[in-house]
């Protein structure tokens, strides 16, 4: 099976070339956040405050990475549970957000947000967190410091490696 290599961040025409199944290298910067960060980003939403990143075509990872050993970027960085962020994810979808990373299944309304949004859910591969960690080649702290591993931060990845769980058609890795 070949796969397939794009560049961050997302746009409609790539979006809509991933189907439910494939596998993804994933090329350019993403942003990390779990359930904290999303919690604030749409309290920030809520009171029109200004959010930490421009949410429209870009990809989140759900991730709470630990700490970098001295000389590396990042220390492990595997994928969080995805139904904690279901609570805030459509919102985000509506205003632009493109892809989530994440493991697990997602609600309904979740699946119907990525399709009415033109939008993409990848699954990074659980337990590999070290492996995993290897595709990242920058951090950088954006927002939510006092999250600590939860905070948001800009990744730069390379050859990310995901799969297409959900694709903007509603196709669904998990139940086909």
């Amino acid at each position: 099976m070949s796969i397939k290599e794009i560049n961050l961040p997302l746009n409609d025409e790539t979006v809509k070339t991933l189907k439910s199944g494939d596998r993804v290298y994933l090329n350019g910067y993403l942003y990390t956040g779990r359930d904290a960060a999303h919690k604030r980003i749409v309290e920030s939403i809520e009171k029109n405050e200004e959010l930490p990143f421009e949410l429209k075509d870009q990809t989140i990872y759900y991730v709470g990475p630990a700490p970098a050993k001295p000389g590396y970027v990042i220390g492990p960085a595997g994928p969080t549970t995805s139904y904690r962020m279901d609570p805030y994810a459509v919102k985000l979808l509506d205003l632009g957000l493109k892809g989530m990373i994440g493991k697990g299944l997602r609600s309904q309304e979740v699946v119907e947000g990525i399709k009415r949004n033109n939008s993409v859910y990848f699954a990074a591969v659980g337990g590999a967190a070290a492996l995993i960690s290897k595709s990242i080649k920058s951090k950088e702290l954006i927002a939510y410091e006092d999250l600590g591993a939860e905070a948001v931060f800009k990744l730069k990845v390379e050859k990310f490696p995901v799969i297409v769980v959900i694709d903007s058609e509603g196709n669904n890795l998990y139940e086909d």
